[in-house]
């Protein structure tokens, strides 16, 4: 620390000349040490601006990719739902599938079996040992084909004029399968 008023009580001129010197030299060294601190103040507030508009960019950037994240999860979501939709849709597609074949199937069986009794009976003429299950089968097949009430109420009328219990080929038991088969054809 300089005491200034030993400086100011020195008679030599010297060593006033020397002091001087040596103010100047400090005086600009000082301002050399400010003009350099205020440029690296200037460098650090430029630094520190990048740094923050670095800062803002890449905070918006996360933001995005959040919201792309959260949009792609959200998508991904509903097309599982979608998928899983579709694939109960096609489970029970095939599902249905499966027990209407095997419902076609059996019905086909049994309409086999009982085509193959009827004819053999028709073809003999001997009804005397059919039960009533036996007839309903017979009155079924011969109802085969029917699409419409039109047809049903033709064939049920060719049907009764064929096997009527007065008729030389009647049966009662049959008239009477016949006649059920109609009603619930019918109805």
């Amino acid at each position: 620390m300089i005491d200034w008023e030993d400086i100011v009580q020195c008679d030599n001129e010297d060593e006033l000349k020397k002091l001087k010197v040596f103010l100047f030299q400090e005086n600009l060294r000082l301002d050399a040490e400010r003009q350099k601190l205020a440029s690296d103040k200037e460098e650090l507030r430029k630094l520190q601006d990048s740094f923050m508009k670095d800062r803002v960019s890449l905070r918006d950037e996360l933001n995005e990719l959040n919201r792309k994240t959260t949009q792609e999860r959200q998508r991904l979501r509903q097309e599982n739902m979608f998928f899983d939709k579709k694939m109960e849709i096609l489970k029970d597609g095939f599902r249905t599938l499966e027990e209407d074949r095997r419902k076609f199937e059996r019905e086909k069986e049994e309409f086999e079996s009982g085509r193959r009794l009827s004819m053999s009976a028709l073809e003999t003429s001997d009804l005397s040992g059919l039960s009533e299950d036996d007839f309903d089968s017979i009155a079924c097949v011969l109802f085969a084909g029917i699409t419409n009430q039109g047809m049903l109420k033709k064939r049920y009328k060719d049907l009764v004029k064929i096997f009527h219990p007065d008729n030389l080929f009647g049966d009662v038991r049959l008239s009477r399968a016949i006649n059920r088969e109609y009603q619930r054809l019918k109805g």
